[in-house]
C-alpha cells in the first residue's frame, strides 16, 4: 500500500468513526479504531515530514536573501533523514495478526514439579506485564499441579493496542536455572516450560462446522469448589478433520467450559490455516535464514546469576528478578529490533 493509499483510508476511518451509527456496533467499531491507531502514526510522520520540507524551501529562499535565516534552514535539512528513516520502518508490512488479542498457553515440561512451579512462574511475570502496560486478563482454563504451580494454563490478553504485536515471541521452551524447593542439597537443576501464543480469532475469521465436532464431558480433577468435581462438566472438544484436541474445565457450568473450549479451538485452527500458509509462502523464498524463530528453545532463567538470556538474538540482562515482576519492555524490545532489521533486509534485497 503506497501514501496516497494510506492518507485514503485514513480520512475514510476518520470519517466512519465519526459516524454513531457505526459505535452501535461494538465490533465493527473497535476494528476502526484498532486500524486507525495503526495508520496514526504513518500519517502523523508523513504530515511532518511534509511541512518540513515546506518549511525548508521557504527557508533556504529566505536565506538567500538573509543570511541570519541559514540556521534554521540547516536545522531543517538535518531533522529530514530522521523523519524519513521512521517513515520507512512505520511503511514496513505488519503481520496480519499484529492488532489482535492473544490466548497463551503455558504448560509443565520436562522436570516435574519444579517445572510445572516455573509454568506458575511464567504465568505471574505475564500477568504482572499486562498490568504494567493496561492490556486486560483473564484465566479460560488452569490445572494445578500440587505444590501450586501449573500443569497446564491457558489465558487470555486483550489490549487497546495490538497484543499479539508485543507477545508473538513469547511461544516456545523456557528454560530456568535454579535451586528447586524440593532439592534438599541445595543443587542447581534445569528445567523448562512450553507457552504457545495464538491470535485470538473471532467467529468470523475461522468457521467450525458443527458436524466436524466431537464433544466429550467428564468430571473435572485437581482442586475445585463447590460442585467442580462432583459433575460432568469438564469439556473435550475434537476437531475431526484436524485432529486437534481442546479440553477446558475451569468453570462450574459444561456451556461455559465449552464456549471456552471453542475460543482456543478457534485459535488454534487459526494459527494452523497461517502456518500453512506462511510454510507455502517461505518455500518460495530463497533465504530460509530467521533472526526469531517461536518453534526453538528461546529463553533462559538463570537464578544463581539473576541473568536473562534470549537465544534467538543475543540479549543478556542481569535483572531476572524484575523481569519475572514483570519488566519485560527490553526484551520485548530486542525481538522487535530484530523483527524489523529483517523485514527491512527482506524489503532492500534483491529479487
Amino acid at each position: 500500500m503506497n501514501l496516497d493509499e494510506i492518507m485514503g483510508e485514513y480520512a475514510d476511518l476518520e470519517l466512519r468513526l465519526a459516524d454513531p451509527a457505526v459505535h452501535a456496533d461494538q465490533a465493527r467499531a473497535r476494528t476502526y479504531g484498532k486500524r486507525y491507531a495503526v495508520l496514526t502514526p504513518i500519517v502523523t510522520t508523513y504530515r511532518e515530514l511534509e511541512a518540513v520540507r515546506q518549511d525548508l524551501v521557504a527557508a533556504k529562499e529566505l536565506a538567500a536573501e538573509d543570511s541570519a535565516f541559514a540556521e534554521e534552514a540547516a536545522e531543517l535539512e538535518g531533522r529530514i533523514p530522521g523523519l524519513e528513516e521512521k517513515l520507512t520502518h512505520l511503511l514496513v508490512p505488519r503481520d496480519p495478526n499484529d492488532d489482535k488479542d492473544i490466548l497463551m498457553e503455558i504448560k509443565a515440561g520436562e522436570g516435574g514439579q519444579e517445572s510445572a512451579l516455573f509454568a506458575g512462574d511464567l504465568l505471574r511475570m505475564y500477568l504482572r506485564y499486562a498490568e504494567r502496560v493496561g492490556y486486560k486478563t483473564e484465566i479460560i482454563d488452569a490445572q494445578h499441579s500440587d505444590l501450586g504451580g501449573y500443569k497446564d494454563v491457558t489465558v487470555a490478553i486483550k489490549g487497546k493496542e495490538g497484543v499479539w504485536a508485543r507477545l508473538k515471541f513469547e511461544g516456545g521452551v523456557h528454560r530456568v536455572q535454579r535451586v528447586p524447593v524440593t532439592e534438599s542439597q541445595g543443587r542447581i537443576h534445569t528445567s523448562a516450560a512450553g507457552v504457545l501464543v495464538y491470535p485470538e480469532a473471532e467467529e468470523v475469521d475461522i468457521q467450525i462446522d458443527p458436524n466436524d465436532l466431537r464433544i466429550d464431558v467428564f468430571r473435572s480433577s485437581g482442586p475445585g469448589g463447590q460442585s467442580v468435581n462432583t459433575t460432568d462438566s469438564a469439556v473435550r472438544i475434537t476437531h475431526i478433520p484436524t485432529g486437534v484436541v481442546v479440553s477446558c474445565q475451569n468453570e462450574k457450568s459444561q456451556l461455559q467450559n465449552k464456549e471456552s473450549a471453542l475460543r482456543i479451538l478457534r485459535a488454534r485452527l487459526l494459527a494452523v490455516a497461517q502456518e500453512e500458509a506462511e510454510a507455502a509462502a517461505m518455500a518460495e523464498r530463497k533465504s530460509q535464514v530467521r533472526t526469531v524463530d517461536r518453534s526453538e528453545r528461546v529463553r533462559t532463567y538463570n537464578f544463581p546469576e539473576n541473568r536473562i538470556s534470549d537465544h534467538r538474538v543475543g540479549y543478556k540482562a542481569y535483572n531476572l528478578d524484575q523481569v519475572l515482576d514483570g519488566d519485560l519492555d527490553t526484551v520485548i524490545q530486542a525481538l522487535l529490533d530484530a523483527e524489523l532489521a529483517e523485514k527491512l533486509g527482506d524489503a532492500t534485497a534483491p529479487s
